[in-house]
């Protein structure tokens, strides 16, 4: 059968238009995961205290795409804001309060290259433990055994200064938005320190418990949560008094804690140990109730947000995995499955 010039050039045209159809769902497809929801942009880090080691992770593919051996060892982590360092302080062969090693060090983790680019030298051992950027560019670093937070300029890679928080086992802290206020989850001392970042002094000590651990606060400053590890409650602290105002009541004794980016939710990981198993529960962040509940694996321990607020990840230590909670839809996701000892985490942005 003969085909005309111009019908022939028609078809052509109508196969084109439809191949073309058919790749740009495909390209969508593949910036999705399992959820389908959109992919965040960036990569996950992942500080495994069990192997010295620090994991990247692609979030569209749940794949481990670098791996850093640190010092022994390491659990949190800071990404510095442009994105090209990673900072991992080295706290030790041991747990809070427990004997053992006493780390020294921040080691540099350096993103582009996908290597330690050395490491910053404290002065003495100290456990240095939870890191973070404020709004100055430096570096502020838990320093358990100085009962301070110690403040490193990253560009001379040393220490410039420390705020004391007057209590022993100051473990995991957060910062205000404009940088001025610190607030550190004493553990063993069960309280919570309050600082002034700019002046670098203390301002006051809020008894909690006889035990807490970890810290979190709203996304518009005014409710800091710690969680008591004597009871099943929520310690939540307003910020214009320094004092605690209320408490609310969990299932379970609490571990961990963080707001979501749209100020409406309060998520809080409880760990059943008998069960062998942790949950998710999700507070109202208004009313402090219950709303949702989600089972998760094993030794759940810290929250991570990615940067729009849409996707939470939650790391597993003895599960070695890391709970994926689509935080738009409510959907859990398929999980990210690593190895035992994935503690601290921090987002790396893309470019």
């Amino acid at each position: 059968m003969r085909v005309a010039g111009s019908n022939l050039a028609v078809i052509l045209s109508v196969v084109c238009f439809f191949i073309a159809i058919l790749y740009a769902e495909d390209q969508k497809t593949k910036g999705k995961d399992t959820a389908g929801t959109q992919a965040p942009h960036g990569e996950l880090l992942v500080v495994n205290q069990f192997e010295h080691a620090v994991v990247t992770v692609n979030p569209a593919s749940k794949a481990e795409v670098a791996r850093y051996v640190v010092g022994i060892n390491g659990h949190e982590a800071a990404v510095a804001p442009d994105g090209r360092y990673a900072y991992v302080p080295i706290y030790g062969n041991s747990g809070v309060g427990v004997p053992g090693t006493d780390g020294s060090v921040i080691d540099i983790l350096d993103l582009a290259g996908r290597n330690v680019a050395g490491s910053i030298d404290l002065g003495k051992p100290v456990r240095p433990h939870c890191a973070l950027f404020g709004p100055d560019g430096l570096l502020y670093v838990t320093a358990e055994l100085a009962n301070a937070v110690y403040v490193v300029d990253v560009s001379q890679r040393k220490k410039i200064g420390e705020i004391p928080t007057g209590q022993i086992e100051s473990h995991m802290m957060v910062m205000s938005r404009d940088g001025k206020r610190i607030y550190t989850a004493n553990v063993g001392a069960g309280s919570v320190s309050v600082l002034d970042a700019e002046s670098r002094k203390l301002i006051t000590v809020i008894p909690i418990s006889k035990r807490v651990q970890r810290i979190s606060m709203s996304e518009d400053g005014r409710w800091v949560f710690t969680q008591d590890q004597t009871s099943p409650r929520l310690a939540v602290i307003d910020t214009s008094t320094n004092a605690i105002a209320r408490w609310v009541n969990l299932p379970e004794v609490a571990r961990a804690s963080a707001a979501t980016r749209d100020g409406k939710w309060l998520l809080v990981i409880s760990v059943d140990t008998a069960a062998k198993m942790s949950h998710l529960r999700v507070l109202d962040i208004d009313s402090l109730k219950l709303a949702k509940s989600f089972d998760l694996p094993e030794g759940a321990m810290e929250i991570v947000l990615t940067p729009d607020g849409a996707k939470a990840y939650i790391s597993c230590v003895q599960a070695g995995k890391i709970a994926v909670v689509d935080l738009k839809s409510w959907d859990v996701e398929n999980q990210i499955v690593l190895t035992p000892g994935g503690d601290g985490m921090a987002w790396m942005t893309g470019k």
